[in-house]
């Protein structure tokens, strides 16, 4: 079997946190209708890490993790997977999955602020345009009537903006971090450890557990997508990338995964877009476009 080069393997991850990730947003929503939002994240990222963790083993991965790496990835399995996505997933309750991604598509502003903090990383003056249409953009979506009248809408927003926020550092972290060098095992470190943790949230908030059996079919195959190519094939994509490309490269994903979700979510569950939204998501997605374009 010819080995794959590091250039196919880059394209491969590009895909995989572009189209993979942006169904997601679906795949949450349609599961937290029917589940409780940490009892979800829990079971699916315990599944996966167990998946993981006997793929490794078959494949005889090392699996060893020095202390210093164990600390970045209960840091790094927190931000990512307990707060970026346990909360994303709770918020999905009161926010449609196509507009969620389309706030989710704010990350690369907060890369951007966060490595000129972190790093001293001077903005450029595409750059400087970028965050402007951002912020024009965030406003345009969030400041809707329709949207602020809403019950829990605005709850939603503000706590997603906390994740995008969460992600993005953990983005600009985990560049520098030091993790296990294996990828899938470093996803599979990440995702055992957030597992424990939203378990550990789902009981003190008493949320009702159930039955895998007991789910409906959409549940079932839903779940079924996130713990295998959601969590499996798109976060280890991720991790890899973020150690073989820029920071910057990485949060291009933001094109891509609001335009899947948009149309999954309008196709498959009747979401509905206002013309606000449309405009607040070319303002935004350009912005996006200037941040993360290559300066000459």
């Amino acid at each position: 079997m010819p080995k794959i080069s590091q250039k196919a393997l880059i394209i491969l991850a590009f895909i995989s946190i572009y189209i993979i990730w942006g169904s997601t947003y679906l795949l949450n929503k349609i599961a937290v209708t029917a589940l409780p939002p940490f009892f979800l994240a829990a079971i699916r990222f315990f599944c996966a890490s167990i998946l993981i963790f006997t793929i490794a083993k078959i494949l005889k991965m090392k699996l060893a993790i020095s202390k210093k790496q164990f600390l970045n990835s209960i840091l790094v399995g927190f931000l990512f997977l307990v707060y970026g996505n346990g909360i994303f997933v709770w918020a999905l309750k009161y926010v449609d999955s196509g507009f969620a991604a389309l706030l989710a598509s704010t990350q690369p502003l907060f890369v951007l602020l966060l490595m000129r903090l972190m790093d001293n990383k001077k903005m450029k003056p595409k750059s400087l345009i970028g965050v402007g249409l951002g912020i024009i953009g965030m406003y345009l979506l969030v400041s809707q009537q329709e949207l602020i009248t809403s019950d829990g809408v605005l709850l939603g927003i503000f706590m997603i903006f906390t994740c995008v926020f969460g992600w993005s550092y953990a983005s600009v972290f985990v560049s520098k971090a030091d993790l296990p060098t294996n990828y899938f095992v470093s996803t599979g470190y990440q995702m055992a450890i957030a597992s424990v943790m939203l378990a550990t949230i789902s009981l003190l908030r008493q949320e009702e557990w159930s039955s895998p059996l007991q789910w409906n079919t959409d549940v079932q195959v839903a779940m079924f997508l996130l713990i295998t190519f959601g969590s499996i094939a798109a976060f280890t994509a991720f991790n890899y990338l973020l150690k073989k490309v820029s920071t910057e490269k990485v949060a291009t994903s933001a094109y891509v995964n609001p335009i899947v979700a948009m149309l999954l979510g309008w196709y498959v569950l009747d979401e509905q877009l206002s013309v606000q939204s449309i405009i607040a998501a070319i303002v935004l997605l350009t912005g996006v476009y200037f941040i993360t374009s290559k300066k000459k």
